[in-house]
């Protein structure tokens, strides 16, 4: 048996109840991963709440993204082997004591990358990263305009901006948000909630030539309006709530490309480019030149808590949850 958080009626997270369910055994060409670590996305939240795009009836153990160490593996496995550190994404299943995963899904962890800064690190950062290497194709010196910069995609998406060399122009909802922001790398701070966003870009850097949006909503348009002649805007998520309708005689004045991303699909789509930017990440990653802003832990058993935190859009940064003590060496019998 093991300790897993259960949704079994879809709608708000105090839902989750966290309960002694049996654990899963790998099967043909799967790892099983004692999890040390599991991060809370917001595609938890909304999963959870029957409002994700691919449902996933109840009952079933949320959580999309975790770290751990490989105790099993089935028939069929190569590449992988007990005792290996590894993170790795999927629908569901994450927040449990362990998870059984295809292997060909898992990612080695760097030395000197602790668990709970790998769980936290693949889902967001990776995002970031395909979003700004393959999807924009951002070059040094572009002005990059992150909408909910202080999220963990946007923070993400701060980071690595900045060290593609980037001008980075950070909007979040508040000062503390802002903060994380400019520690990160911002050059520049626009508070969306107090400041109109569109007079606020061209202030401080002249417009924009790409855009990356995790948040949608009411600030898509007027940051897409920033946008100069054969600027990018990147959509990767609808954290509003509200998904945009955007104009596209916009598009047609400016030669604007506008690209959807998801991280689910892309590499079955683009795998060249999936494992190219998979392996410059894990690079920086393990060369310590970035990691995730852990901004709050919390126990398994206070999943419904993490969602909350998530949901209510408190978090600045990754929010973790954590299963262990923090010893990632050992491996159980």
């Amino acid at each position: 048996m093991m300790r897993a958080a259960v949704c079994h009626r879809l709608g708000t997270p105090d839902e989750i109840t966290t309960e002694l369910v049996p654990r899963p055994e790998p099967g043909p060409g799967e790892a099983l991963i004692r999890v040390h670590a599991a991060a809370v996305n917001l595609p938890d939240v909304l999963i959870a709440a029957g409002r994700y795009q691919v449902p996933v009836p109840p009952p079933f153990t949320p959580g999309s993204e975790f770290a751990g160490v490989v105790v099993g593996v089935g028939s069929q496995v190569t590449g992988v082997r007990v005792g290996d550190r590894v993170a790795g994404a999927a629908m569901s299943g994450a927040f449990a004591e362990y998870v059984a995963a295809p292997a060909t899904s898992l990612i080695p962890v760097p030395a000197g990358v602790d668990l709970a800064t790998a769980a936290a690190s693949w889902v967001c950062h990776l995002t970031a990263y395909h979003a700004l290497r393959s999807i924009a194709d951002i070059a040094p010196g572009e002005r990059l305009v992150v909408l909910g910069a202080a999220g963990g995609v946007g923070l993400a998406t701060v980071e690595l901006g900045a060290l593609l060399g980037a001008r980075v122009i950070a909007a979040a909802s508040s000062p503390e948000k802002l903060a994380a922001c400019k520690e990160r790398g911002a050059e520049h701070l626009i508070d969306y909630e107090r400041t109109p966003l569109r007079d606020a870009i061209r202030a401080a850097a002249g417009g924009a030539d790409v855009v990356v949006d995790p948040v949608g909503g009411r600030f898509a348009e007027a940051a897409l309006r920033t946008l100069g002649w054969g600027g990018r805007f990147v959509t990767v998520g609808y954290a509003s709530g509200e998904i945009p309708r955007i104009p596209l005689n916009l598009l047609l004045l400016k030669g604007m490309i506008v690209r959807g991303f998801e991280l689910r699909t892309f590499p079955q789509f683009e795998p060249e480019l999936a494992a190219r930017d998979r392996a410059e990440l894990a690079e920086l990653l393990g060369a310590g030149r970035v990691a995730p802003l852990i901004g709050a832990r919390f126990p398994l058993a206070a999943t419904g808590a993490a969602l909350t935190h998530v949901a209510e859009r408190q978090a600045i940064g990754k929010v973790v949850l954590e299963m262990t003590d923090g010893d990632d060496t050992g491996v159980e019998a």
